[in-house]
């Protein structure tokens, strides 16, 4: 990268954004750059690789499902030859396949980046997620009639498949990290998925290219600021679990008396994920995500209601959740 004054103070503005997620300094640990090739974690890696020489290595993942994918793999593997920094190709031994591919190929995607982390005993995965994509995601959920977790965005920091991410990169803009490239005269490619407006994501950044007054920098902080609000009502839900949960084998019960409904809301869906998890319940699909207030109406008037395997009841202020009998057949 280029030496200049503006390049210096990225450098310096880079390593104080990801000290306040992870101190690179307190061990000798690598950090894990995910660098796909597109200009936005070509410029992650351009700023590490300034800035903490002999301390990052690179992973880019090969999903399999575009053939010029493994081209993009080389010119990743050669840039990091240039820079001394030690690359990791990765790819699937299963082939990606069935429905919802772009989710499918995001859970493979930090499967394969975690199993990395382990194996060369890296801190954290870095990935190059910006304000731009923030704001996209922000939008994206709203319009879904998101939650506070969903609207709350992506994460700056966060567990995924057992692995610390970290998203220095979340109050950078998407211009000034072409630039960076540019100015480095660092190769990249531009996924063309990323203009294909079937994509959800397409659409909703058309809509803020063609809309000035649709603030990426005010959507980012929103998202940002609803993440703290989530993140202090993660530690009221882990509290008040310690306190009123009553666990024994697969039945869960709840003080939930005089609970808001928002933090009934989470402890109703930790009961059911603990006892899907202590019965083995596999079928019907289920996740933190999923829509219970149908359930949550029903316990609200003194009724019973079944989701996901789960039957949920109450009795003077106590919601009991244990497994559903087997429905009878024939």
């Amino acid at each position: 990268m280029a030496t200049d004054a503006t390049a210096d103070d990225q450098i310096a503005r880079f390593v104080a954004d990801l000290t306040l997620l992870h101190d690179p300094h307190a061990d000798a640990a690598p950090l894990l750059l995910a660098v796909s090739g597109g200009p936005d974690s070509m410029a992650m890696l351009t700023l590490a690789a300034a800035a903490f020489p002999a301390r990052i290595a690179v992973a880019t993942v090969d999903h399999g499902l575009r053939p010029e994918a493994a081209d993009e793999v080389r010119m990743v593997a050669d840039h990091c030859a240039q820079l001394g920094v030690p690359h990791h190709a990765l790819r699937p031994e299963t082939p990606i396949a069935g429905a919802s591919i772009q989710s499918q190929a995001r859970d493979v995607r930090y499967a394969l980046l975690a199993a990395q982390v382990r194996a060369i005993g890296a801190a954290a995965i870095l990935t190059a997620h910006h304000a731009d994509d923030q704001a996209e995601t922000f939008l994206m959920r709203a319009a879904r009639g998101a939650g506070l977790s969903g609207l709350s965005g992506v994460r700056a920091r966060t567990v995924i498949a057992d692995a610390v991410v970290l998203r220095p990169l979340l109050d950078w803009r998407r211009a000034e990290l072409r630039r960076i490239v540019r100015r480095a005269e660092a190769p990249f490619v531009d996924d063309p998925a990323n203009h294909d407006p079937r994509h959800d994501r397409t659409r909703f950044r058309q809509l803020l290219d063609g809309h000035e007054w649709l603030g990426v920098a005010q959507l980012a902080r929103a998202a940002a600021q609803l993440a703290e609000a989530d993140t202090d009502l993660r530690a009221t839900v882990d509290w008040l679990w310690q306190d009123r949960a009553q666990i024994d084998g697969d039945n869960v019960r709840i003080q939930a008396a005089d609970l808001p409904r928002e933090l009934g809301r989470r402890l109703a869906r930790r009961a059911i994920g603990t006892v899907r998890a202590a019965a083995g319940i596999e079928s019907p699909a289920w996740s933190e995500g999923s829509n219970i207030e149908k359930l949550l109406e029903a316990l609200s008037q003194g009724s019973r209601a079944t989701q996901a395997g789960v039957i949920a009841s109450v009795r003077s202020g106590v919601w009991r959740f244990r497994p559903a009998p087997p429905r009878k057949t024939g």
